[in-house]
């Protein structure tokens, strides 16, 4: 089974608007509402590939509800744990002749809550994957991800790491399955300034030698590459289509590319990732298999 974690899950109102005048009433053209989160995009696009996922996380309140609701509706099978007070976020997203995002609250997240979610991934067992996307709550402890990746070490699990910043590096001891930054997040992490594939895998070659076995960066226009676990560079170009949307591109790669290492070959992985990231980014909401598909002739 695979298994995604959304520590923070909110509901998205996008709404459109042909003009926005502050301290003024504005009127929406027409909106959107999605059931978002990292780990929530990974099990949807996972979904659209006819891959089945459990997604795990917290929620609270009647948004916290929704989100449940909503996430079963697209056929996930949801085990979150239900928090006693709050409720999940939601994130406002307001599209006119500019973008403007409003990001509500983060629920308290209890030690006791924690402790039910330790549960959860104790249930376990060799061969299932877990994916860990996204950053986490004020209220978690910052080493929550080692902590996850310590208590599983003992089993074979394939973990998937999605993030940056010490997130990222404190969990490569752990020797994650992959790691999954973008060309900017690797910058960051080392101070460099990369405008090649070539410069970008010598840097992955860096996160490999930490402990990552698999590594997968994303360079937008540039395309991808991954260095996998036996040192082999693969790289990918990318697919043509108008741009519409950025939110989902990343978690949507992850979960192409997770679905096609099921037949353990890595190049099919990369074009499927970099079909499902492209698919994201010429729509207004996650992605289509048929978009998927229709881009995958492209690589």
């Amino acid at each position: 089974m695979i298994y995604t974690v959304t520590f923070n899950p909110a509901i998205d109102y996008v709404v459109h608007t042909d003009g926005m005048k502050l301290g003024d009433v504005n009127r929406s053209s027409h909106e959107e509402i999605y059931f978002g989160g990292k780990g929530i995009n990974v099990s949807v696009v996972l979904a659209e590939l006819g891959v089945a996922s459990k997604t795990l996380g917290f929620t609270a309140g009647f948004t916290g509800k929704a989100i449940e609701q909503g996430v079963c509706s697209m056929g996930i099978e949801a085990d979150f744990v239900r928090l006693e007070r709050g409720n999940s976020r939601i994130n406002v997203k307001i599209k006119s002749d500019e973008e403007t995002e409003l990001n509500g609250q983060d629920p308290d997240i209890s030690t006791e809550a924690l402790e039910k979610l330790f549960a959860k991934l104790d249930k376990l067992v060799d061969g299932d994957t877990l994916i860990l996307a996204g950053s986490i709550p004020g209220t978690l402890p910052s080493d929550i991800y080692e902590k996850i990746l310590e208590r599983l070490s003992d089993r074979s699990i394939k973990t998937v790491v999605d993030a940056t910043g010490d997130l990222l590096m404190n969990v490569l001891k752990y020797r994650p399955y992959l790691v999954k930054p973008n060309d900017r997040e690797l910058e960051e992490i080392f101070g460099v300034t990369l405008t090649t594939q070539e410069q970008v895998a010598e840097y992955a070659e860096k996160l490999r030698s930490m402990g990552a076995r698999n590594v997968l960066v994303s360079m937008a226009e540039k395309g991808a590459v991954l260095l996998d676990e036996n040192g082999v560079l693969h790289k990918c170009g990318v697919c043509s289509g108008k741009v519409r949307n950025s939110v989902g591109a990343g978690d949507s790669m992850v979960a192409g590319f997770v679905a096609g290492m099921m037949n353990g070959d890595f190049d099919h992985a990369m074009k499927l990732g970099t079909a499902c990231g492209g698919a994201t980014t010429f729509s207004d909401g996650l992605a289509k298999r048929s978009l998927i598909d229709e881009l995958m002739k492209q690589l």
